[in-house]
């Protein structure tokens, strides 16, 4: 089986890679010249390496054409919400575009393959109390550009799979973290900070956003095989939550990783980590998705942090 991951460096994608290869799949990733390649180095050797612009649509079909892929796990994206406030009409044109270019690719080329489009709990945005947990169902609600551009491609995506008769399952995500996290999300900034601390590389003061918004955290490891199980066993069409199920304050996700360090620290709020709005609970029902695949999460949040607060201690030690 042949496996195309979009945005094969990233956070999720490098997992997504190591995922796919250790079950013997030919793994296809996407990448660009400017592209950081340190998640990928130990395994670049296996992978094969597609210099791929998806905003260019003729990039994209020279791609499907020649590569022809099996499935394609669509997971490259702008994917910082903080950054979508900053650059709306970026975030909004670069995940829509690279993905109906992708689909226009599928349909021409490779209308047998299967396609996961990778969502975000971030949709559901406002959520009344008593929808809490959220179901698929739930009305959507984005409180941020990043959002709205996920509520677009996973209207896209089910766009397709009825017009165009595609194998689409889409997947909307909640919180995940774990090792390669981008140091601008908030468990992984608050892992360096402490890392950095410890290595006597700034003073013992983390600085924080929103320490009260509650989310619900998955680890990374357990999502992408979520997200191998949704090509899987997923009905084309369908949309699935993918969370752990229950949710953790970001002050309590902090306290975790304080509890792993013997520095003392003091937390101190920065006003320019606040968001113009935020999301103040977002906890997702997955019965759907569980009864349909069997999944469940695996990993518990205290051994992810801790993943979290070693990679960046490895990071910090090698750079010094």
């Amino acid at each position: 089986m042949r496996a195309l991951v979009t945005g094969i460096t990233g956070f999720v994608g490098s997992h997504m890679a190591e995922y796919l290869l250790a079950r013997q799949f030919e793994v296809i990733g996407t990448v660009r010249p400017r592209s950081r390649m340190d998640h990928i180095l130990e395994i670049a050797g296996e992978l094969d390496l597609v210099e791929c612009e998806l905003r260019d649509p003729y990039s994209v079909e020279k791609l499907i054409r020649e590569k022809k892929p099996d499935l394609i796990f669509h997971l490259a994206a702008q994917s910082h919400v903080p950054t979508s406030w900053n650059s709306p009409i970026d975030t909004i044109v670069n995940n829509v575009a690279g993905q109906v270019n992708i689909l226009e690719a599928v349909v021409r080329y490779r209308p047998s393959g299967k396609v996961l489009i990778s969502c975000s709990g971030e949709e559901y945005g406002h959520v009344e109390p008593w929808e809490l947990p959220v179901k698929e169902t739930a009305p959507l609600r984005p409180l941020s550009p990043y959002a709205v551009s996920k509520v677009t491609q996973d209207l896209l995506g089910y766009q397709y799979y009825m017009s165009r008769g595609l194998h689409i399952v889409r997947t909307r995500t909640f919180n995940h973290t774990g090792p390669r996290r981008g140091e601008h999300f908030a468990t992984s900034n608050f892992a360096k900070q402490i890392a950095e601390i410890e290595y006597g590389l700034k003073p013992p003061v983390i600085d924080v956003g929103n320490l009260a918004a509650k989310r619900d955290f998955t680890d990374v490891r357990d999502v992408v095989r979520a997200y191998a199980l949704a090509l899987e066993h997923g009905i084309p069409g369908e949309v699935y939550n993918i969370a752990a199920g229950r949710c953790w304050s970001i002050r309590e996700v902090l306290d975790m990783l304080l509890s792993m360090t013997s520095c003392r620290i003091e937390v101190r709020q920065d006003p320019a980590r606040l968001r113009p709005s935020d999301v103040e609970i977002l906890v997702g029902d997955t019965a759907k998705f569980r009864r349909q695949t069997g999944w469940q999460p695996e990993i518990p949040l205290e051994s992810t942090l801790r993943d979290l607060l070693d990679y960046w201690r490895n990071q910090i030690r090698s750079r010094r």
